[in-house]
């Protein structure tokens, strides 16, 4: 039999989560120090990249997303996951450093706050996004980030840093854990004097970025802005709305914390402006007709990606002729952001209930009513809170027939109507979009859950062919692994799901859960050959970085009570 997926971990106290939250990002940030220096000169005398090799950033960055996750801080949703993925992915490939991997997460807390570390892992709050009005600011904000990587202002703080402090977040959090498995009333302080003592450890190195290394990031972040086709003048926009939002807070959500390590000025905000009036000046207006109307950008002409015919990507089945019309290139605002933002912001709230409650204050404080993707989060809101799924399904649908082809609205329709028992409608819909979208990971994500949800042999066997497509590219995506984890044991195929829900531990922040389930399920006397080699290649994989995390003093709290 597949073993279970394992239990969630131990869960913090309310009051205590939001400053472990800040703490462990203000560790990550802690170490991205850089000296002050001017990137036109010459890096002569620098080490960096020495200190950690780019294989060792990418672990460590890696390492603290699954202590992320092991916590419950990540929203882990296939389909705000592709936006921001997709969204950020253009930026980096926009950059000065297009090779540069990327890692875009999205982290479930209100404050308005982004960061990056170690291996090009870039997170944003769920705060960020609500509070700006268009897609294009979260892209200035990214695109920000993605310079403090490029330019290595996070490696270099690392490096000044030193090789001893590297690890004091993962320790830090498994000082906690210890401190909240103690129990008693001391559990709530010991765990912020664990937090306390690791932020004292790096006290004397936390000053932040540097103003030469925000002037930096604000340049080259502004200049990937454009090359990607967004708003130029977002940036200065966006950081002007947060700098109001220190001095009133309002919206409830917290005092910014991207403004504390990233403080923003009278004189940044106008060098802002400065730069986007000059890149304006070296550009030209586009116009492209779209359905519905036309679309308006602007493009530098010097920009090396628009000069000359536009080649194929080298494949051999293309004629050597073909060449992809400027329109149909991908560039500026996906047209995403709303649906996005009102998913998001049912996914964050506390319960669907106050969800809820927050679309009825809109509502009150708007004179048109809401807006249809405010009424796509209302009425996601109440299908989540147990309300009436009939009354959601006829909401979603006249939306739909507002907005045909929105993908936002398709897989909530089919989820609406699965849970009104209407589950031949439901799955109709999912075929219907998986021939419209074939590979398309949300749609295929979404439709193997509701399968798993029906609970038969026949439901797994069709989730298993629904995701076997994405299997190749999924080995570091958590809600496949248990999705796929779960169709493989309805399906009666035990060796593949305890592969499935190992990875899924490990992804999760849980590699000695991992390896136990590994090395357990090596055990059987039925594997066949591919099998056993599959599995003695994650055992070998999977036994580093839990000795790493054995010699940082982190343990899984599940494993001490066995």
């Amino acid at each position: 039999m597949a073993r279970p997926p394992p239990s969630p971990p131990p869960r913090l106290e309310p009051a205590l989560r939001p400053s472990l939250l800040a703490a462990a990002l203000t560790l990550s940030l802690a170490a991205v120090v850089a000296p002050a220096q001017e990137s036109r000169l010459p890096d002569i005398g620098s080490s960096a990249g020495e200190l950690l090799t780019p294989a060792r950033q990418a672990e460590y960055g890696k390492m603290m997303l699954g202590e992320l996750r092991n916590y419950g801080y990540v929203l882990d949703d296939p389909l705000i996951e592709d936006w921001l993925q997709t969204m950020g992915t253009r930026l980096g490939a926009a950059s000065d450093q297009p090779r540069q991997p990327f890692t875009f997460f999205m982290l479930k807390q209100r404050q308005i706050n982004a960061f990056a570390t170690l291996g090009g892992y870039i997170a944003v709050n769920a705060g960020l996004v609500l509070t700006a009005e268009r897609e294009d600011e979260v892209a200035a904000v990214l695109s920000h980030e993605i310079a403090h990587v490029t330019q290595q202002h996070v490696l270099r703080g690392v490096e000044r840093a030193q090789r001893d402090q590297i690890p004091i977040l993962l320790g830090m959090l498994a000082a906690v854990v210890a401190a909240q498995q103690a129990g008693g009333n001391s559990s709530g302080d010991a765990s912020m004097a664990a937090i306390t003592s690791g932020l004292g450890l790096m006290q004397q190195r936390q000053i932040d970025y540097t103003r030469s290394n925000e002037s930096e990031a604000d340049r080259l972040g502004i200049r990937t802005l454009s090359r990607a086709g967004y708003d130029v003048d977002a940036m200065a926009g966006f950081f002007e709305r947060m700098s109001l939002a220190m001095r009133g807070n309002e919206g409830g959500y917290s005092a910014p914390d991207y403004l504390q390590t990233h403080p923003v000025t009278a004189t940044r905000i106008s060098e802002a402006h400065q730069r986007a009036e000059q890149m304006k000046k070296n550009t030209v207006v586009l116009t492209t007709s779209v359905p519905g109307g036309v679309r308006e950008e602007r493009v530098d002409p010097a920009d090396p990606s628009l000069q000359g015919p536009i080649q194929p990507s080298g494949n051999p089945l293309l004629p050597a002729s073909f060449q992809v019309p400027y329109e149909d290139l991908s560039r500026g605002s996906s047209g995403q952001f709303e649906w996005a933002r009102e998913r998001l912001r049912v996914l964050s709230a506390d319960t669907p209930a106050a969800a809820i409650r927050e679309y009825e204050g809109l509502r009150r404080g708007s004179k048109s009513g809401l807006s249809d993707a405010q009424r796509y989060g209302l009425a996601l809101a109440r299908l989540r809170s147990g309300a009436s799924p009939m009354e959601a399904a006829h909401e979603l649908g006249v939306l739909l027939d507002g907005h045909p082809d929105n993908l936002w609205l398709t897989l909530a329709l089919a989820e609406a109507e699965s849970r009104a028992g209407d589950k031949a409608q439901a799955n109709a819909r999912f075929e219907a979009e998986l021939k419209r979208l074939p590979g398309n990971r949300s749609v295929a994500l979404t439709y193997a859950a509701l399968l798993n949800g029906q609970g038969d042999r026949q439901a797994g066997q069709r989730a298993q062919a629904v995701l076997r497509p994405l299997l190749a590219r999924a080995g570091e995506d958590p809600v496949f692994q248990q999705t796929y984890a779960r169709a493989c044991e309805l399906a009666g195929d035990p060796v593949r799901a305890s592969e499935a829900y190992a990875e899924a531990a490990f992804l999760n922040g849980r590699p000695e859960q991992a390896l136990l389930q590994l090395q357990a399920l090596k055990k059987r006397d039925d594997l066949d050959y591919m099998s056993r080699a599959r599995i003695d290649a994650r055992i070998t994989a999977i036994t580093p970085t839990v000795l790493e995390m054995r010699r940082q003093g982190i343990h899984d709290p599940d494993m001490g009570r066995r």
